[in-house]
């Protein structure tokens, strides 16, 4: 099968690239004209899609309908409320049996398409975004979607829901109706993403959660207006979603070809190990694999054989995010930069690599490596260093000069990046005592917690290899290995001193990195800045993709916050996957048009479908 059919240069796909996939005016003439209401808005140019399209490319219009398809989970859930900080929600609900006013195509960087809304337009400066809801527009048990309904959810979600939603409320300034199905959201300053954001936002039904507590209410059943609905629900261990056969968007373009199973079943085991072994017997239907050495090693079991498991490897071209060991630096013993690379000089890559991953896929070099997004090498120039020298003085060394990860070595001690470490270590002001234990001036040992989440025998493995080259350097930290529950509640609370940290990052980063990276999340819980980082710097960066009005400024401050995140040495960084290796029952298919987000959401399960051999 031809993945790779793309008919535009991949090495630029991030968002100046080619007309396909921006959808775009790439010269920058017209892209802030006001143009009216539109079916569709893309944060650079326009749709790549014409008014009155058909279906989405990567979706296949002719799939049947049926069938029931089953995922496997680790851990447990507690919630059937997403939105909320409260509680462990269970899969599917967010993604299935809310809505939207606008939907995601996957196949460019960032472009929205109606969905509950017929309809966007925005100012041009995008100080404004005003939406028209679809008249035929309906929640599961028959009410209407009103544009009440809609000022209700936002409002909520901003001030009672989950900080991914209030950090980006804090930048409206009102919120109201224009028309019997119409609403406009004015905003504190002007930010291109504002717009498309808003048009994610779930919506729920208003007269559900009347006198209820929705900021701790995880036993609610919610309706919504999506394409299925909670069926059962057994708490902890498993939830079925069932196919809405009077779903009132079933229709439309955006939606034809998707949404193709009538069962959506997620089973939830001790640990991913446990998992596996329940796909391997038959009782889950498809399974991400996301170690190359397990996928050459472990997939040769007998229903692979008999080909009632299919293996499939699905490229894509989004960014590598991060994903490793990250350093919590809310505590002091990694408060110091020279204390965080020979961290980094410790774990020696290639030998952890070759060891439990055969070697087979790439180092993380950066936040946004394989994209075009990602720093370059070298001395920052041109719009980068420019919008990096403010803030050089308060900079992590070789932010502008230029920072790689260390050289590592094949063999298990690598002799090189431990002297180097210990040399950065001592610089910081610790030292080896007579007994082998690193302690700093006041006799302090070098010491901190691992937090691991039981089951993730991938990662513990990883980390059992790095003890043995921490020890060299005379530091022996705790490893504690705690339940699903518990791990969750420590992270969002940021107990912990190293942790294993996974962020995927898209071609269109915009207000979430605050989320990811801003000054709030050094106390605020539930954030995903795990490392605790304090950085001016990085919230500017975030600031200027935000402002930017053309492709190239908007790359030059993605690339410039790529330098501040790597060169600030909080994360150890592991490897990533090319592309997505994806085992299966035969029975399940999907399209042949490979997205350019490859097996992203929005891919499985929504286009694939079932289909039994005749």
């Amino acid at each position: 099968m031809n993945w790779r059919h793309f008919g535009c240069a991949l090495a630029a796909l991030a968002l100046a690239f080619c007309p396909r996939l921006a959808g775009a005016d790439t010269t920058g003439a017209g892209m802030d004209a006001a143009l009216g209401p539109a079916a569709g808005i893309a944060m650079y140019g326009l749709p790549a899609l014409p008014a009155g399209f058909d279906h989405l490319p990567y979706a296949n219009p002719g799939a049947p309908k049926g069938g029931t398809i089953r995922f496997g989970e680790s851990g447990r859930f507690d919630s059937l409320n997403p939105w909320i900080l409260a509680g462990r929600p269970a899969q599917g609900i967010a993604n299935y049996v809310a809505e939207s006013l606008m939907a995601r195509s996957i196949d460019e960087p960032f472009t929205l398409y109606g969905l509950l809304a017929e309809s966007v337009e925005t100012a041009p400066d995008r100080s404004w975004v005003e939406f028209t809801l679809r008249p035929e527009a309906r929640f599961s048990d028959g009410a209407p979607v009103t544009v009440d309904d809609v000022i209700w959810s936002y409002r909520t979600l901003g001030t009672l829901g989950h900080p991914r939603y209030q950090n980006v409320w804090r930048k409206v300034k009102e919120i109201a109706q224009t028309g019997p199905r119409s609403l406009r959201i004015t905003f504190t300053e002007p930010d291109r993403e504002l717009p498309l954001i808003m048009g994610m936002r779930p919506v729920l039904e208003r007269a559900q959660w009347q006198g209820k507590d929705f900021a701790n209410d995880t036993r609610t059943v919610p309706v919504g207006s999506g394409p299925y609905v909670i069926d059962r629900v057994e708490t902890g261990r498993f939830l079925t979603l069932k196919r809405n056969p009077d779903w009132w968007g079933k229709d439309l373009p955006v939606n034809r070809g998707r949404y193709n199973f009538d069962i959506l079943r997620w089973d939830y085991f001790g640990d991913p190990n446990t998992a596996f072994e329940a796909f391997k017997a038959g009782d889950i239907d498809v399974w991400r694999e996301g170690s190359a050495a397990k996928w050459a090693r472990d997939y040769d079991f007998p229903a692979v054989r008999r080909g009632e498991v299919v293996l499939d490897e699905i490229p894509h071209h989004r960014p590598s995010g991060i994903s490793g060991l990250v350093m919590n630096t809310r505590l002091s013993v990694f408060a110091d930069w020279r204390v965080r690379e020979a961290m980094i000089d410790a774990y020696n890559f290639r030998f952890i690599s070759n060891t439990l991953n055969a070697g087979a896929e790439p180092r993380i070099t950066s936040y946004f490596a394989n994209s075009d997004l990602a720093m370059r090498p070298g001395p920052a120039v041109g719009k980068v260093a420019a919008l990096l020298a403010p803030y050089a003085a308060g900079l992590p060394p070789g932010t502008l000069s230029g920072y790689s990860l260390p050289e590592t070595s094949d063999k298990m001690l690598d002799r090189p990046g431990l002297r180097h470490a210990a040399e950065m270590l001592e610089q910081a002001g610790w030292n080896v005592d007579d007994e082998g234990v690193l302690r700093n001036a006041k006799g302090q040992p070098f010491t901190f917690e691992i937090l691991l989440k039981q089951g993730a025998a991938d990662v513990q493995s990883n980390v059992d290899i790095y003890l043995q080259s921490l020890a060299r350097l005379g530091i022996r930290p705790t490893v504690t290995r705690v339940d699903d529950a518990q791990y969750q509640m420590r992270v969002t609370n940021y107990d912990y001193g190293m942790t294993w940290m996974m962020i995927a990052l898209s071609l269109s980063p915009g207000n979430e990195q605050m989320l990811y990276w801003g000054a709030k999340g050094v106390t605020d819980p539930g954030s995903r800045n795990l490392m605790g980082m304090n950085s001016p710097a990085a919230e500017a960066m975030v600031h200027a993709m935000l402002d930017a009005r053309d492709p190239e400024d908007f790359t030059a401050a993605v690339r410039a916050l790529d330098r501040i995140l790597t060169a600030g040495r909080y994360v150890i960084p592991s490897w990533y996957p090319p592309e997505t290796h994806v085992a299966h029952i035969r029975e399940l298919h999907f399209p042949k048009r490979i997205p350019l987000y490859g097996d992203w959401p929005g891919f499985l399960p929504e286009t694939w479908w079932y289909e039994a051999e005749q």
